[in-house]
């Protein structure tokens, strides 16, 4: 009988291979399948710096202003081998320049299609001669608490950066840099500066979510935008370069426990509808006032100021579920918000701020002043310019009414009222 003698050399390449299949885990499976599509990206924004200058300067002028460049860095994910990337809207706002770096080294000069402050979302795109890594941009809809995540990006640019976790919570609202956060996800995979835009993925490789960098000083809490949420504003900043301002027509106040036990509601969540305006897409799905709101996209509402927001998460023509209370049983209803109408703006303008404009040469002129008003109370007379509002000039009627539906959630605007050739900046309750 013959010997079969094999070297230990030959055998070195299967031992290893065994070990690495050993060793190998869903989370380097989803690395590997994912992270070509993951990009760093870079800023640079021009910035004016007050400077003091000799005692003679300060004499003559006083303080000078000097330009300087100032970069920044954060994350993104490509989602399209055309070369369509999604990040944070905080990630590229003010920049004059922006550029990608690819998993493969490439830089590549980027321009951006839309970006959507409210929801902390921008879309870029960049050229190539040929196809890019992409991915698969998933559902976030059925996610379980608990299960595996994995995020991608550049935190404080170290690139290629992978944490790992769970879902720690979804629905998430919180309040963070004086701004209500609603709808997201959250995680205890490290999401730290520079990891804002990047993916939050499952273990299908698929993405989950975008995440951003809010609460830069937690330990084992990060945050993402879900998926779902993702897709429909991404769909908006493709086809117009912004989410249009979607309507749904009522008017939601929260639920006191006086109107909670005369409603026959026994939950701690919910909002009361205090109006629903005739002929808006609320008043069509059958959404009737003294109804509670209990669900938004299966998620419960907390309060009023909670359903604004999160209603500004869906755009026109997005329809989007409730859960509705009346008469001692829960009911689904499905509302289709629509663009808010121009003429409404008109009326919003007279309700809230007693006012009534008119175009003029090169801003608009207060054609009337509601009495008892806050334009009234505060002096705004007839004949006077409105020139800017919310920091935006105002150069015709439509630039006012688009700037008065985008603000209509908000507690307050600023107007700019000139007189005389002299502007005064002027606030006002909305």
């Amino acid at each position: 009988m013959r010997r079969v003698v094999v070297s230990a050399v030959l055998l070195l390449p299967l031992l290893a291979g065994a070990d690495l299949a050993r060793r190998r885990s869903p989370v380097v499976d989803v690395v590997q399948k994912a992270s070509a599509a993951v990009v760093f990206i870079g800023t640079e924004q021009r910035v004016d710096r007050r400077m003091r200058g000799t005692p003679l300067d300060e004499l003559l002028g006083g303080a000078r202003e000097r330009q300087e460049t100032v970069q920044s860095l954060g994350s993104g994910v490509i989602i399209d081998p055309g070369g369509l990337i999604v990040t944070n809207d905080h990630v590229i706002r003010g920049a004059s320049a922006i550029h990608v770096v690819l998993a493969d080294g490439r830089q590549l000069d980027a321009e951006v299609l839309g970006s959507d402050a409210p929801n902390d979302l921008a879309v870029l795109r960049v050229q190539s001669t040929g196809p890019l890594p992409s991915a698969k941009l998933g559902t976030s809809a059925d996610l379980m608490i608990g299960e595996t995540v994995v995020a991608i990006g550049s935190p404080f640019g170290l690139t290629k950066t992978v944490t790992a976790g769970v879902v720690s919570a979804v629905g998430r609202s919180f309040q963070a840099n004086d701004q209500l956060y609603i709808d997201f996800i959250q995680t205890d995979a490290a999401i730290n500066p520079g990891n804002s835009g990047g993916p939050l993925l499952n273990l299908d490789g698929e993405v989950i979510g975008i995440n951003t960098a809010i609460f830069s000083g937690a330990q084992g809490i990060g945050f993402a935008i879900p998926a779902d949420k993702v897709r429909r504003i991404v769909a908006e900043l493709k086809s117009f370069g912004k989410v249009r301002p979607a309507w749904v027509g009522l008017d939601p106040v929260d639920l006191s426990a006086k109107a909670a036990r005369r409603v026959g509601w026994e939950r701690n969540y919910g909002v009361l509808v205090k109006q629903v305006e005739e002929g808006s897409p609320a008043a069509k799905a059958g959404v009737q006032p003294g109804d509670v709101v209990a669900e938004l996209a299966g998620t419960p509402v907390q309060n009023a100021d909670e359903l604004d927001a999160r209603l500004r998460g869906y755009p026109a023509h997005a329809p989007l579920g409730l859960l509705v209370w009346r008469d001692g049983k829960t009911f689904p209803v499905t509302v289709t918000p629509v663009e808010f109408p121009p003429e409404l703006a008109d009326g919003l303008a007279w309700d809230r701020l007693g006012l009534r404009l008119a175009p003029g040469r090169s801003s608009l002129v207060v054609a009337a002043v509601r009495q008892g008003s806050q334009a009234a109370n505060i002096g705004v007379e007839r004949g006077d310019q409105i020139v800017r509002l919310n920091n935006v000039p105002l150069t015709s009627m439509a630039a006012f009414r688009e700037g008065l539906v985008a603000a209509r959630h908000a507690r307050s605007v600023l107007l700019v009222v000139r007189r005389e050739g002299r502007n005064y900046p002027v606030g006002f309750r909305f």
